[in-house]
């Protein structure tokens, strides 16, 4: 099992895709090891697009199919990033 993969992905309206989102991750929770999400937030606005930075862990081709799985959302942009 390894742990030298990341996940980036873009999400446009977050507002309106997060649960979808969220669903996907917590069906897959077991291999995610770091979330970190990132979007503009300020007194007066938060922005509806946003960064996350995904750690998952485990077998590449589980890793590959919750990208596949994130790239099937509406709004949302997954790219594998391999460091192994």
């Amino acid at each position: 099992m390894s742990c030298y993969y990341v996940i980036g992905i873009r999400m446009n309206n977050r507002v309106s895709n997060a649960v979808k989102f969220q669903e996907t991750l917590t069906r897959n929770g077991c291999m995610i090891k770091t979330r970190l999400g990132l979007h503009e937030v300020s007194e007066t606005a938060c922005s509806n697009d946003g960064l996350i930075i995904l750690q998952p862990c485990g077998k590449k081709e589980e890793i590959e199919q919750l990208v596949k799985e994130l790239n099937a959302l509406d709004g949302v942009r997954a790219k594998l990033i391999d460091l192994n």
